[in-house]
């Protein structure tokens, strides 16, 4: 999964620390310390800890110290490994934005464009449930670490065999992105809400039937009140289904059009 030109309102951004001691930390890992090592501490394992951590208590609650405490050792030991916070946001970044598990560019190979695109953006949505925390995050310029550029190279495999330009390429894997995003965002604020107020969807909607009895009586809101009692039964899962088979359908129209048909380079594989 990589990010390209998402923007949001958020406290913390990718990016936000040393920008060259972060990307050499990604590629080339981290460097040989000055004092020893403590044994069996790695920078993979300090990433590790750090993603549970988030996952688990919020972005809010990442710290040094506490990702220190998690791994059973000294804050200052974290140190000869990540310089700071920023830079470790940015590696676990790059972690979670690598292609899911099974998603890589041999998989897509060959099948249809439409599937390609399709079990790419359900992966993608999986990831933002399994780290809620990657919504609070603007990643509107994003670190290029290997991981997050392998998940833009798999993205591109899925349109390798169709006829599009590479600033086509970029808004389609950006449209997918905007629509995962935008519906993982309600999915997760719909759970938190519930969690942080101990109050449950049924009894917030309940506490409005009474309004909602005038509101009905008033006869100025003939549409709503015509709705079918399931209207609102569709589990996030089945509006995520939909919403996605949507955007495919569109770009099957745009992929189809005369211009395009026409280019040699023309295809229906991924690869």
């Amino acid at each position: 999964m990589i990010k390209l030109g998402h923007t949001m309102t958020t406290a913390h951004s990718s990016g936000g620390g040393d920008i060259s001691r972060s990307l050499r930390l990604m590629w080339e890992g981290r460097e040989s310390p000055n004092r020893g090592p403590r044994p069996g501490l790695t920078l993979d394992g300090i990433v590790t800890a750090a993603i549970e951590l988030a996952d688990r208590e919020g972005l809010s609650a990442l710290s040094m110290r506490k990702v220190a405490a998690e791994l059973g050792v000294g804050t200052m030991t974290l140190y000869r490994y990540v310089p700071a916070k920023e830079e470790l946001l940015d590696l676990m970044l790059d972690r979670v934005n690598g292609p899911a598990p099974g998603h890589d560019a041999e998989r897509f190979t060959g099948l249809p464009w439409r599937q390609c695109l399709s079990e790419i953006a359900h992966g993608s949505y999986a990831t933002y449930l399994r780290h809620p925390w990657l919504l609070q995050v603007n990643q509107s310029r994003p670190l290029l670490g290997p991981n997050a550029l392998l998940g833009f190279e798999v993205s591109l495999t899925a349109l390798r065999s169709l006829p599009l330009t590479g600033r086509e390429k970029v808004a389609v894997i950006t449209t997918i992105d905007a629509f995962v995003t935008g519906l993982a965002r309600t999915h997760v604020l719909a759970q938190q809400l519930a969690e942080q107020t101990g109050v449950s969807d049924e009894e917030f909607w309940n506490a409005q039937a009474p309004l909602m009895e005038t509101a009905l009586h008033s006869g100025a809101y003939p549409e709503v009140f015509a709705l079918p009692d399931n209207t609102f039964d569709m589990t996030g899962e089945e509006m995520f289904a939909f919403g996605l088979d949507r955007v495919l359908d569109g770009l099957e129209v745009y992929f189809a059009r005369p211009e395009a048909a026409a280019d040699p380079v023309s295809g229906t594989g991924c690869g």
